[in-house]
Order: structure tokens, then C-alpha cells, then sequence
């Protein structure tokens, strides 16, 4: 899925990215493009919070139009509670980026992550915007995803081919985020392209399920941004006829193509949360319903004491079951099973002895664990990706701003 190491950087027919250095943050690049070469189909989705940033506001009413042909996001100041001047200062990254590129300034998206409450340097960001335009490739996208990282320590990139009839489309994204996440909507930030020819209203539904289905199942610590969006720009570059109808194949193969690329992103997300040493799935099967599910995996992934556990290598499943309770999650105990890296460790309404424990304990070594519950109680099932918590989570939190 990722592009490995070294390998070519993976590149969408008809888009341009590129990534410069404003001095916002403190080494490397901090302002990054996404450009299409045609009016592209947008769909967008974001933040629940009712303190959203100046660039969400802006972009989400410029994406309710459907066309869209550019995107300017920076990152280490996030344009937050900065009144009307912040909104000042989101529509005119637009209007530099559409001036420099000949394009209609509401076709032009803004984003923007980093520190609360500080004023962007207009006099670095906008002259960035320019030099930006002049470093404007098709196979930038990994400076880009450099340049939108905060406390992340690795660049998120991923990207897929698919068939679309007779045609190979490609779609390819980036995303940030390792910290203040557990997204009502999408996460931190998450900027996806494909060739892919579509309507902006098959699009928006799609992409609907689609972050329901990957970024909305990430959680690192239960806190929602300020600044949350997942866009996706799709312009048709591939050729054919648009997709025009979210049934049948052709709509089936684009929403598989979107997922496997955000899914993939949503992952990595999860396996870079702050002071993160694990990738934790936490997967509930046997609810009642698929929300009772959700809720259940949510209290599992997001409780401090699993959390910890997993971080320690301690298979506690104690502390699952303890907040599957705390939450009034409905189960049947003397049926309700727990698996630590597929090891069973509590069965049949008891423990499944100290050799499971063991057992599951030198599994929980790895990177990548998984904590399973089935509740016995119907047929909803969920899965949410987590991470552990670990003294780095503590240390990067209480420095973020000093």
C-alpha cells in the first residue's frame, strides 16, 4: 500500500504537490500545495467542534460548491480563535495561491495544524505560497506530507491503483496527525487525490462512508481538533464517462480504491500517535448493534489503563472488561471472550489461567497487537485503531507550547 522506501513516489495523473519552508516551524518544510490541473469533483468532511478553526470554515463552505482546483495548507500555527482576523488571514493564503495560478479564489481550499491561539506570519506565508507555485510536481507528494507534520515523526503517504472498467485509475493521500485525535468526522488532516472520473454528488457520498469507515475509527487520546478535515479532489484525468450513480461497479471499484488509500492512512496514524511504541486494533464482535459495538471498541481503545497495560506488555483483561462494563455495554459474561494477540484470556465467565497470560503477555512484545472482545450478545461488530500510552505521550504534551 505505502510506497516503500526509495521507491518512486507514487504520482496521479492531472495533480501537482509541492512543499517549502516558511519558517514557521522550527526545521523543514511547513507549507504545502495540492493543485489539479482542471476543475476537479471535492468532497470534503470535518470537524465536529464548536471551536473550529478560520480555514475550516472556509473551506467547508467553498467544498458545499462541489469544484475545486487547488489546496494551500501550512502547519505550526493553526489559525484557531484568532477572530476575524484569522478569517482575514485564511482567505487571503486563498487568493495569493488562486492569483499565482490563474484560478478562481473559491476554487482555491485552505487548511491549516499546529499551536492554538498565535497569529500566522502573513509576511512568510504568503511570499511561501508563491515560491510554492514556482516547485509545483507531480511527484512532490512526500515533501508535502513532510511540510504538514507537527509532532509526527513520520510522513504519511500512501496510494492505489484500481480499474475503473476498462480504464486504471489511481488514487493517492496524505495525512498528519499524532496527537488531539479521536475524529467525529475524519482526523487531524488527510488530503486524497484520483483521476478518477465522478459527480460531486456520488463523490460526497462516498467519501461519507468512506471516512466513516477509516478515520473515524482512530482514536489516540479522545480528543477531537479544532482543525479536522479529510478532502478528497477527484478530477476525471483518467477519462471516461463520470461516474454518475453510487450503485453498481464503477462506484463500487472508486469507494474500494478511496478506502484501501484512508484505511491505510488511518493506520498509520494510530502507529505514529505520540510517544506511540504499538499499533493496537481493538476489534468487538457479539453486540447487539453495530453502534453498540462502536461504543464498546471506543471505551476499549481509549481507556487510560488499557492503554498502559499494553504499553507495560501486561495482558490485564481486567481492565477490558472493567470499561466494557463502565460503559453499560450489554454482554453476556458467562460467554463473553477476550483475545490478546488471538491468545484467549478470559472465556467462558473466567480467566483462562496464568499459562494464557503468559502466553499473551510475549506476543504483546510486538508492534502490532490486537485486542478482541466478543460480547455473545447479537451480531454488531466494530473495529478502532488505537495506540498505547506510553511517559513520551505525557512529555510531548506538557512541552507542546514551551
Amino acid at each position: 500500500m505505502a510506497p516503500a522506501k526509495g521507491a518512486r513516489p507514487p504520482q496521479v495523473r492531472g495533480f501537482q504537490w509541492a512543499a517549502v519552508r516558511t519558517g514557521v516551524k522550527e526545521r523543514g518544510p511547513d507549507l504545502g500545495l495540492l493543485v489539479s490541473d482542471r476543475p476537479a469533483a471535492v468532497a470534503g468532511v470535518f470537524t465536529r467542534s464548536t471551536v473550529p478553526g478560520a480555514p475550516v470554515v472556509v473551506t467547508r463552505r467553498r467544498v458545499r460548491r462541489g469544484s475545486a482546483r487547488a489546496l494551500v495548507v501550512n502547519a505550526g500555527i493553526s489559525n484557531v480563535a484568532m477572530g476575524a482576523a484569522g478569517m482575514r488571514d485564511a482567505e487571503a493564503m486563498t487568493a495569493r495561491l488562486g492569483a499565482a495560478l490563474s484560478v478562481p479564489v473559491g476554487q482555491v481550499l485552505v487548511a491549516s495544524t499546529g499551536v492554538i491561539g498565535e497569529p500566522l506570519p502573513m509576511d512568510r506565508i504568503l511570499p511561501g505560497i508563491e515560491r510554492a507555485t514556482r516547485g509545483l510536481a507531480s511527484d512532490a507528494i512526500r515533501s508535502t506530507a513532510r511540510a504538514i507534520m507537527t509532532t509526527d515523526t513520520v510522513a504519511k503517504v500512501a496510494s492505489k491503483s484500481f480499474a475503473l472498467g476498462n480504464r486504471r485509475c489511481r488514487v493517492a493521500g496524505i495525512t498528519k496527525g499524532s496527537g488531539m485525535i479521536e475524529p467525529k468526522m475524519a482526523t487531524m488532516l488527510a488530503f486524497l487525490a484520483t483521476d478518477a472520473p465522478v459527480s460531486a454528488d456520488v463523490l460526497r457520498g462516498i467519501w461519507r462512508e468512506v471516512a466513516e469507515d477509516s478515520f473515524n475509527r482512530v482514536t489516540i487520546d479522545g480528543e477531537t481538533s479544532t482543525s479536522d478535515m479529510a478532502i478528497v479532489l477527484a478530477n476525471g484525468a483518467a477519462g471516461g464517462r463520470p461516474i454518475t450513480s453510487a450503485r453498481g461497479a464503477s462506484a463500487a471499484a472508486l469507494r474500494m480504491g478511496l478506502s484501501s488509500v484512508a484505511s491505510e492512512l488511518a493506520r498509520s496514524l494510530a502507529r505514529d500517535g505520540e510517544g506511540a511504541t504499538k499499533l493496537v486494533t481493538v476489534e468487538v464482535s457479539g453486540a447487539r448493534s453495530e453502534a453498540e459495538a462502536l461504543r464498546a471498541a471506543r471505551r476499549i481503545a481509549n481507556s487510560l489503563l488499557v492503554k498502559t497495560a499494553i504499553f507495560g506488555r501486561d495482558p490485564n483483561w481486567g481492565r477490558i472488561l472493567q470499561t466494557v462494563g463502565a460503559g453499560e455495554i450489554h454482554l453476556d459474561l458467562a460467554k463473553t471472550e477476550v483475545r490478546l494477540c488471538d491468545v484467549p484470556v478470559f472465556r467462558r465467565g473466567a480467566s483462562a489461567g496464568a499459562a494464557a497470560r503468559l502466553r499473551a503477555g510475549k506476543r504483546l512484545k510486538r508492534p502490532e497487537v490486537t485486542i478482541a472482545v466478543d460480547l455473545a450478545a447479537g451480531k454488531g461488530r466494530a473495529r478502532v485503531w488505537t495506540c498505547d500510552l506510553s511517559y513520551d505521550y505525557v512529555r510531548i504534551n506538557a512541552e507542546y507550547t514551551t
